[in-house]
């Protein structure tokens, strides 16, 4: 949007500094599901940069990359009681504040082959990253991250980390990960105070150590990336059906029992099937995720969709449609059930089987920088069999500057 700043955001460049800053908004409203109709607005303004430390200073393969992220407005999801697994606004979320991001130093060796980053980073962005041009949160971001969010962590929320990558050909990589486990870091009052912070927050539950696989191979010229991994977390989390004593909590009442670890795997496809590469045509992806059914209110969700870039001729214009599910864990589902017979005058809702979402959209570009995203999306049996479907009418506004 403002260009090249009349030559010297280039030669800022050249010198080793690149700025970044984007804005993106979504509303959505209701026309069915929920308790009331509702047209709610969110947005998020990212502001960023990387300093080349070759370029700068002659540190040989360095960098350093810092972004804030600032998240404003309300939640259709939460306001209209949707009962949903997954929001119907993905970039609401981990406190409406500003977030220190990224704010990281990356090393690379033995000709880029090796690659070490350490700092803030945001794990769904380092593993199992996927983009988010979709407005459901099913089809937007790290998986992990949706159905484990209480200790995957995606943007805009940064854990102190380092990862490690080795590129093993040309095509293949093998990935490391440790990120820190704090309970503040999902901390919405912590965030608000302390989210922008370079700070190094006491209260350390453990580590999350992530393991990734890929390939990205070029098919009759056409790119792809497939990959898959999974992930140990040595803090551990409550258990959503035993007590410490390895009874029904519905049943005693007391302290759940805490499990030693919680684990979980993921894959991700991605692959152009036709047109130029990385420009006009069909675009598919399948993701898919499963967590520890113990631990996690959700433990499994996939989502498969295309993406047709440049319909009608017009360059950067693109059409999405995907549909995904989330499912709620078993065990939580039986702990409910429990519940319920146990406390007939105050029962809970139940939340069992499969959440089914679509979404479809158009990406109109008046300008390269900007895109307007008109969207609809259909939830089946949101957070449970037991509830009615959910419309939504959405739109995804981004800019970059």
């Amino acid at each position: 949007m403002f260009g090249g700043w009349n030559g010297e955001r280039t030669r800022l460049a050249e010198r080793g500094i690149r700025f970044d800053a984007g804005y993106t908004s979504e509303v959505a409203h209701n026309f069915s599901g929920g308790d009331k109709h509702l047209t709610r607005y969110t947005d998020q303004w990212n502001a960023g940069a990387t300093f080349d430390l070759q370029k700068l200073w002659g540190w040989n393969g360095s960098r350093l990359q810092i972004v804030l992220s600032d998240r404003n407005g309300r939640n259709l999801t939460a306001d209209a009681h949707l009962p949903g697994y997954q929001q119907v606004q993905e970039v609401y979320g981990r406190g409406q504040t500003l977030h220190l991001t990224i704010f990281a130093f990356q090393q690379d060796f033995f000709d880029d082959k090796l690659q070490w980053s350490i700092g803030r980073l945001p794990v769904g962005t380092d593993f199992d990253a996927f983009a988010c041009d979709f407005q459901n949160l099913t089809f937007c971001g790290s998986q992990p991250g949706n159905i484990a969010g209480d200790y995957w962590i995606n943007w805009p929320t940064s854990q102190w980390a380092t990862w490690l990558l080795w590129h093993t050909t040309g095509e293949t990589y093998v990935k490391v990960g440790a990120y820190q486990l704090n309970p503040k870091y999902i901390d919405d009052d912590w965030a608000r105070a302390n989210g922008w912070k370079a700070n190094f927050p006491g209260g350390t539950t453990g580590a999350l150590i992530p393991l990734e696989f890929g390939w990205t191979p070029s098919v009759n010229g056409l790119p792809g990336s497939y990959k898959f991994g999974g992930w140990y977390n040595n803090a551990g989390g409550e258990d959503l059906y035993y007590d410490i004593h390895r009874q029904p909590i519905a049943l005693t009442g007391e302290a759940p029992l805490q499990n030693n670890s919680r684990y979980g795997g993921y894959l991700g496809f991605q692959q152009q099937l036709s047109g130029h590469a990385n420009g006009d045509g069909v675009t598919v992806f399948l993701n898919a995720t499963m967590t520890d059914t113990r631990t996690s209110p959700t433990d499994r969700q996939f989502a498969l969709g295309a993406e047709y870039h440049a319909p009608f001729d017009r360059p950067d214009d693109a059409i999405g449609f995907a549909f995904g599910a989330t499912h709620g864990s078993h065990r939580l589902a039986s702990y409910q059930r429990l519940y319920n017979q146990l406390h007939p005058g105050n029962t809970v809702p139940v939340q069992s089987g499969y959440e089914y979402a679509t979404e479809l959209f158009y990406n109109w570009s008046p300008l390269p920088s900007i895109n307007l995203r008109p969207n609809l999306q259909y939830v089946i049996h949101p957070g449970s069999s037991h509830n009615g479907n959910v419309f939504v009418l959405g739109l995804k506004t981004i800019v970059a500057f």
